[in-house]
């Protein structure tokens, strides 16, 4: 295999871009980030290194570098729970009883003031939205098509969504829907990150199954299981639940035959603000398209456009890491699930497409007075701010025997390969809150291909069919307490952390058959660690 850096030279020299000094080989078995920038149009294109994809951190000197890669380093000593460990969301940590509020709790660490913010953008963020006109004008915008009529009533209590059980819907679930690049020139949006991916032409992004009064709907997800039987190697098994999703009632007509369905969950909403304030570099230093240390994993960041700034940048956020910051993952939240528009997105009939001659007719909830979008700034700065400082709760019970011989058994199984136990945030976050925090989510938030198990064969960006962005893991032994459910995986197919990890294959699957192999100890042990996080 061709050297990283000399392969990134020759694209640069291809396009006419400098050359980058020589530095010294490095280590076979060190992963390398700098082939992440050969492989993005912004490399090819001369623009080696925007901010938002910096290799090296600017915000450390020496001395607090050497602090940080010394406090990051997986641990090997799992007699006794590591320093600041309890603290999993650093300084922000929420230590208030455990409830069904747990991840309702603001950052311990803003100000008095900054608490009344945070109650503001609480209160929107479970304000329900109306159909215009209506008396109420501050509320207006809903839909007409929407999934949704307040964001809380689809992250519920803040935490993790359900799949639709029965008649009740599918409230905190629903169907993505986008086709791949067809022609020359949807293939060139793609590859110049003007596009994700292409919505279906009649339906659209997502499907929407409410409608304002006078429309009708777009149709129904239907989600049918086939139970199948795992045997372990200590002769336990377990049952499995495969979906298979479609829609029924559809309302404009068949879908592109092109058309693929994705199933997505709401995900907690605890420690956004802390991930968004996690260098680039520090995610990208974990990075390893081609696998060049050869351990079978091959990290991926999904490289998006970012809309205000136009640059290339890091997305972080979303099953398939398609969204660079909490502001923009709000305004398409808004724009797509409710209906309402923002200045980020100002698609005042949401997702309605030209095909919904109806839906474009309805009246929109814009009032001049307010601005020229349904949820001006303000709004957006409040839900923002909220949506920022959610804290994340502190580990329970980490030193007890059980939990800490779990932890051993994730690390030797090989499951911090992409569940990164550790990161120390940003020394210039814009809000202190937020500035020089250990955090331990868990999560590397790069792509990786998890098998054709759970594939959705639906591209977003950088990411295949088959990638997902690995899910932080703090606050996942809450999801009992706080959503009545232990539904896990981007289609709550798992009822278990059990399930949810035998679900894992491609790059995963080295770790899932050694925890298939294991003794129910150590699974039981296993699962103990990941309930104390």
């Amino acid at each position: 295999m061709r050297r990283p850096l000399e392969f990134l030279r020759r694209l640069l020299r291809a396009a006419g871009s400098p050359l980058l000094p020589k530095r010294p080989a490095r280590p076979a078995g060190r992963r390398c980030t700098i082939l992440v920038l050969a492989l993005t149009s912004s490399a090819i294109a001369g623009d080696l290194q925007p901010a938002s994809l910096a290799t090296t951190r600017g915000d450390l000197d020496a001395r607090d570098q050497a602090r940080v890669t010394a406090v990051t380093r997986p641990t090997t000593d799992f007699s006794k729970p590591e320093p600041f460990e309890l603290m999993q969301g650093g300084a922000g940590t929420s230590e208030k009883d455990v409830s069904r509020d747990a991840f309702s709790q603001s950052s311990t660490n803003i100000t008095f003031e900054e608490e009344g913010t945070f109650k503001l953008g609480n209160a929107l963020f479970r304000k329900n939205w109306v159909s215009s006109p209506s008396s109420t004008q501050a509320s207006d915008g809903l839909g007409p098509l929407f999934n949704e009529r307040a964001c809380q009533n689809c992250h519920l209590k803040d935490g993790r969504g359900r799949p639709p059980q029965g008649d009740a819907g599918t409230t905190s679930m629903f169907l993505r829907l986008a086709r791949d690049a067809g022609s020359a020139e949807e293939k060139a949006a793609i590859a110049n990150r003007q596009m994700l991916n292409f919505p279906d032409p009649v339906y659209g992004t997502q499907l929407q199954e409410l409608a304002v009064p006078g429309l009708r709907g777009e149709g129904r997800m239907r989600v049918d299981y086939q139970e199948r039987e795992v045997e372990l190697t200590d002769g336990t098994v377990v049952s499995l639940r495969k979906p298979n999703y479609s829609v029924t009632d559809l309302g404009y007509g068949p879908l592109d035959p092109h058309t693929t369905l994705s199933p997505r969950l709401t995900p907690p909403m605890i420690g956004l603000g802390l991930i968004e304030q996690i260098a680039p570099a520090d995610i990208l230093a974990h990075a390893d398209p081609v696998d060049h240390d050869n351990d079978g994993i091959s990290g991926r960041p999904n490289i998006v456009l970012d809309g205000p700034s136009g640059e290339l940048t890091l997305g972080r956020f979303g099953w398939k890491a398609q969204t660079a910051s909490i502001r923009q993952q709000a305004a398409d939240a808004f724009a797509g699930d409710i209906g309402v528009s923002t200045p980020e997105e100002p698609r005042h009939w949401g997702d309605c497409t030209a095909a919904q001659a109806e839906c474009l007719a309805m009246p929109n909830g814009v009032q001049e007075r307010l601005g020229p979008v349904e949820a001006p700034a303000p709004v957006m700065d409040l839900v923002t701010f909220y949506s920022q400082n959610l804290a994340v709760p502190a580990r329970r019970d980490l030193a007890a025997p059980d939990v800490l011989a779990g932890k051993k058994v994730f690390y030797e199984m090989g499951c911090i390969s992409c569940h990164t136990p550790k990161f120390v945030t940003r020394r210039d976050a814009p809000n202190k809150a937020q500035a020089f925090q250990l955090i331990w989510p868990y999560s590397d938030f790069l792509l990786h291909d998890m098998g054709p198990g759970l594939a959705d064969g639906q591209a977003v960006g950088d990411a295949t069919g088959s990638e997902w962005r690995t899910p932080p893991l703090w606050g996942i032994g809450l999801t009992e307490t706080v959503n009545g459910n232990s539904f896990f995986l981007h289609d709550g197919r798992a009822r278990s952390l059990t399930e949810a990890i035998l679900w894992h294959g491609g790059e995963a699957q080295k770790a899932r058959d050694r925890f298939a192999a294991a003794n129910a100890a150590e699974r039981d042990a296993l699962v103990k660690f990941l309930e104390s996080l």
